[in-house]
């Protein structure tokens, strides 16, 4: 029995510790990627996105590094100003990934309405710009 139960909070310690690494893990690369992004470092940006790059409807994917840098301010500041945003507001965890939700660029941040979705995903590499979302389409 107290053998059972030594390995029960082994384990729990172990899978909380792991949640927690995790965590830590995702809030190392949003700190990173979000300076970078409200910098304006495209280059620092294009290499913390993974190829490649879903867009929302009717906006052509974005294949490479020297693409996203050539679209950067149409990816992420079309509808809204990504700097901005995420300067204010916090990454969710949306299942298995992360998402940032932000309002349109003419709206304060303030504005409940925030229907451009950043995407972040897990990857070999770890944690990646993985694609960009209008809900509203």
């Amino acid at each position: 029995m107290k053998l059972k139960f030594m390995l029960a909070i082994y384990l729990g310690i172990f899978l909380f510790s792991g949640v927690a690494e995790a965590q830590n893990d995702f809030n190392s690369f949003w700190k990173k990627f979000k300076t970078a992004v409200v910098k304006g470092n495209k280059n620092a940006v294009a290499g913390m996105t993974k190829f490649p790059l879903s867009m929302p409807y009717g906006v052509k994917t974005v294949r490479t590094k020297a693409e996203f840098i050539r679209r950067y301010n149409r990816i992420l500041n079309l509808e809204a100003n990504a700097g901005r945003c995420f300067q204010i507001t916090a990454p969710e965890k949306d299942g298995k990934r992360y998402s940032v939700n932000c309002t349109f660029k003419q709206l304060p941040e303030s504005d409940t309405n925030r229907p451009i979705y950043y995407y972040f995903e897990k990857t070999k590499t770890g944690w990646m710009f993985a694609s960009l979302d209008n809900i509203n389409e």
